[in-house]
């Protein structure tokens, strides 16, 4: 066995190699965090503006229109489309309902 006592300086270099190794993986961390924070932002920054007024269909593809959303609705399902404000008025006075939630109704000036 080596029965030989490491130097104070040997410990020390040793310290700063492990010091090192560790603050070249956090810089690691940090520039993938640094990456994948810049990709979620190119990803908002990407998405279409949200739409003024939407239409949310029915079940099927041929059912009609069941709700007339304002923009952002919280409501607003997963059947939804951007539709600009002269069609959602024409929505309303056709019959569709308007969202009990964003009324879009009193956004448009749309009285019954």
């Amino acid at each position: 066995m080596n029965d030989r006592v490491p130097s104070r300086i040997e410990m020390l270099r040793f310290v700063e190699r492990v010091q090192v190794a560790d603050l070249e993986r956090t810089r690691r961390w940090i520039a993938e965090e640094e990456r994948r924070e810049a990709e979620q932002q190119r990803g908002l920054d990407a998405r279409p503006p949200q739409p003024d007024w939407m239409l949310e269909g029915g079940l099927s593809r041929d059912a009609p229109p069941v709700y007339v959303h304002a923009g952002g609705c919280h409501m607003a399902g997963k059947r939804v489309k951007g539709v600009p404000r002269d069609v959602a008025l024409r929505a309303l006075t056709e019959g569709i309902d308007a969202c009990p939630h964003c009324r879009p109704d009193s956004e448009l000036g749309f009285l019954d």
